[in-house]
């Protein structure tokens, strides 16, 4: 599964299929496939960028094996970028935005970062 930040630059794919047998093996054919998508999730010396949170069937492969977790047939691998910033420094370039976000769209406990994420998802932000 390719979030819609990256999709860009995965010719405007959600989605890609391959066989492999660890998670590391399908990003390296993710990204053979669409080479633009190679720096957003992978260092210069081809780590995993910190920022980029990669899941297999909803498991978190920084609790498993990483990119060394094993995969078959029918398994779904999400990637999954986190988002940097929050609230107070949007607050500080675009106030009345902001607070328009806390009130009318953060919705549970964890306010700033839905906010945070409706801003990003408009393209508002960091």
């Amino acid at each position: 599964m390719i979030p819609s930040p990256l999709r860009p630059y995965a010719g405007k794919r959600d989605s890609a299929e391959f066989s492999a047998r660890t998670v590391g093996e399908a990003l390296g054919h993710l990204t053979t496939e669409f080479g633009e998508l190679r720096k957003h999730l992978f260092t210069e010396d081809g780590k995993l960028r910190s920022f980029v949170n990669v899941y297999v069937n909803d498991e978190d492969i920084r609790y498993l094996a990483k990119e060394n977790t094993p995969t078959k047939d029918g398994d779904t691998i999400s990637i999954i970028p986190s988002i940097a910033g929050g609230i107070p420094s949007i607050a500080t370039t675009i106030p009345s935005v902001a607070s328009a976000m806390r009130t009318k769209f953060c919705h549970s406990e964890r306010s700033e970062e839905s906010a945070l994420c409706f801003v990003s998802d408009n393209g508002i932000g960091s």
